[in-house]
């Protein structure tokens, strides 16, 4: 049987995911009747929760006696490690971008990538339904962009497909005929080349995703770049300057078929496996035949930008809600992490059970802490840092620096411009998009955006929509003031009392409710002033012969503000820690006890 491989690539929520459920359908993939989720390849619970995609899957379908395997990747910037490591895998891609709002930031990152590697692009023009859409204006907008990114002659004939993945149809034109997804498969057969594989040579084959299997152990996905791959085989890992890692067996060869794995015998060279056996062999490596020596070549994945400190939860109330609190098993979860999502880096720092973890963005990290505290993990999380460079020639101080696009209404644009401008942001672009709405476009530092995304939500009143992009290094931009309040810290530990925390409302704004637990040292408010103070959130009110007991139950408490972890990470400072359990998050000082943060900010202004 004939084999293509293909990627869909597309910024965040253009409708990859809602595309590749048509295309499953129209194959037959799916049986008249059968009852499947939408959005099938989103299968994470955390995908579903917050419907983005965040690891690349791979599909199968049976097209005109030829097999297409479809790679569904992430559309979030912070997932980009996912995308460059599929790509090696496929001889072309479809571009999804949508009919109203154009290429944006993601589609330009990885088309980028793509382009690189000389694969040749098909462009499917989504959500032709929506009511502002302009079909013809978004085909003109992709070939500036592929122009713009170096696209050569070959990949700049690109042909265009307009569709609604909703409605599930594709067509040459706007208007029809609006029937089904044949045109788009049958344009993947003639416009996708057949992988180039060495059919006769030894087993090779890159590995590009790693996952684990109670059963099976580790699963190496990648595709066959020569020979064929055989169950019980011998075969050898090698790493990327050919080193031999490790030597085994092929104990299982799992190939695609639909939504499912499932167990073959043999699979030949271009075809996209699962194999299992080895227990060292990581992604990047190359897994062969004993009589090959040299590596397959892997793409390099662009260096992380932000890194936050992962250390063992030691306040009080630790050991409660998780069962997984040591530094070792800490320790032994973030490897692995690192092993499978090659964008990640871990280290262990000085601090006792304490590591850093780099990543690409707050998203990424913050979908791994999450990951983790649904595993029964406890932690304590600092906030973001980003990470800075030095220039080899001049020894100039560099920092990551990301495009911002930014779509809102017109009245909010001022606010917007003033305080990114205040962030140190430079405004590139301001156009009119229709419907009294402007896109504008920064370049910012990283370290500017830590924490402005709920600021920006408010500010836009919940309308504007922020995308980021990282964009590269540059100068460092000079100082940027972080947060304007202080924090109301409690200064005992028990069950918090509604009498207390009523008093405590007119000294700024609450995050925790009545009958919660708290600690000496834990963050329980924002200071409506500068400073932070310590405050007593358990003094409950003092009974007397003239007062009845029961006038306490007439308390009415403002509701206090919920953090989102991601929210909580961007808020705190850097002398203050976001601790994570399987129940909940509480926001609280590195220092918990007062006597020793006065130490340090003494310390602190003598050094300075």
């Amino acid at each position: 049987m004939d084999i293509r491989n293909i990627a869909i690539i597309a910024h965040v929520d253009h409708g990859k995911t809602t595309l590749v459920d048509c295309l499953l359908r129209e194959s037959g993939t799916f049986r008249s009747g059968q009852q499947v989720a939408e959005r099938a390849l989103d299968s994470g619970d955390i995908e579903r929760e917050r419907g983005i995609t965040i690891l690349a899957k791979c599909t199968s379908i049976a097209w005109n006696d030829t097999r297409i395997n479809i790679v569904d990747t992430p559309g979030h910037a912070d997932f980009g490690g996912e995308v460059e490591r599929v790509l090696s895998m496929v001889d072309g891609v479809l571009v999804l971008v949508d009919a109203a709002e154009g290429p944006m930031p993601q589609t330009k990152f990885v088309l980028g990538k793509a382009l690189t590697l000389g694969l040749k692009p098909i462009v499917v023009v989504n959500k032709i339904d929506r009511p502002d859409a302009r079909p013809y204006e978004v085909q003109d907008e992709m070939f500036d962009l592929m122009a713009a990114l170096g696209a050569d002659e070959r990949q700049l004939d690109f042909p265009t497909l307009f569709a609604s993945a909703k409605q599930g149809w594709a067509a040459a034109e706007p208007d029809g005929p609006k029937e089904a997804m044949a045109p788009l498969l049958d344009l993947v057969l003639t416009h996708v080349p057949a992988p180039e594989v060495e059919a006769d040579a030894a087993f090779r084959m890159l590995v590009t995703t790693l996952e684990y299997d109670p059963y099976l152990g580790r699963i190496l996905t990648g595709r066959v770049q020569g020979g064929t791959a055989k169950v019980n085989a011998p075969i050898r890992a090698l790493d990327r300057e050919g080193g031999v890692i490790e030597v085994g067996r092929i104990v299982q060869l799992l190939a695609f078929r639909g939504l499912e794995r499932k167990p073959v015998e043999a699979a030949e060279a271009g075809d996209i496996v699962a194999i299992a056996g080895l227990s060292e062999a990581t992604v990047a490596d190359t897994i062969a035949d004993p009589s090959a020596t040299e590596p397959i070549a892997a793409q390099p994945v662009d260096p992380p930008t932000l890194a936050m400190s992962f250390s063992v939860n030691d306040s009080p109330l630790a050991g409660r809600d998780g069962d997984k609190v040591t530094s070792r098993l800490i320790g032994a979860r973030l490897a692995r992490e690192a092993e499978g999502n090659v964008a990640i880096r871990v280290t262990e720092t000085g601090g006792a059970g304490s590591f850093e973890v780099a990543g690409r963005g707050e998203l990424q990290i913050a979908v791994l802490i999450e990951t983790m505290r649904r595993e029964g993990y406890e932690l304590s999380v600092s906030r973001p840092r980003v990470l800075f460079k030095e220039d080899a020639e001049t020894g100039e101080r560099l920092e990551p620096m990301e495009e911002v696009v930014i779509d809102v209404d017109e009245e909010f644009a001022g606010s917007v411009v003033e305080k990114l401008g205040q962030r140190r942001a430079e405004l590139t672009d301001l156009r009119p998009t229709g419907g009294d709405k402007q896109r504008l476009t920064f370049q910012a530092p990283t370290r500017a955006l830590i924490g402005y995304h709920s600021e920006f939500l408010t500010d836009t009143r919940g309308t504007g929509v922020m995308h980021r992009l990282f964009s590269g290094y540059a100068p460092y931009k000079g100082e940027i003031k972080g947060r304007h309040c202080g924090v109301l810290i409690a200064n005992g530990q028990g069950t918090m009392v509604p009498y207390a925390l009523w008093n405590l409302e007119e000294r700024g704004r609450l995050f925790v409710g009545a009958g919660e637990a708290c600690y000496a040292g834990m963050v329980i408010g924002e200071h409506s002033r500068g400073n932070d103070l310590d405050v007593n959130p358990l003094k409950a009110k003092q009974l007397t012969n003239i007062r009845a007991s029961g006038k306490d139950e007439a308390v009415v408490l403002t509701t206090p503000i919920r953090f989102s972890l991601e929210e909580a990470i961007a808020y705190i400072d850097d002398d203050e820690l976001v601790e994570v359990t399987p129940k909940t998050f509480r926001l609280r000082k590195r220092l918990l006890d007062a006597n020793d943060r006065k130490r340090a900010a003494r310390q602190k202004e003598t050094a300075g």
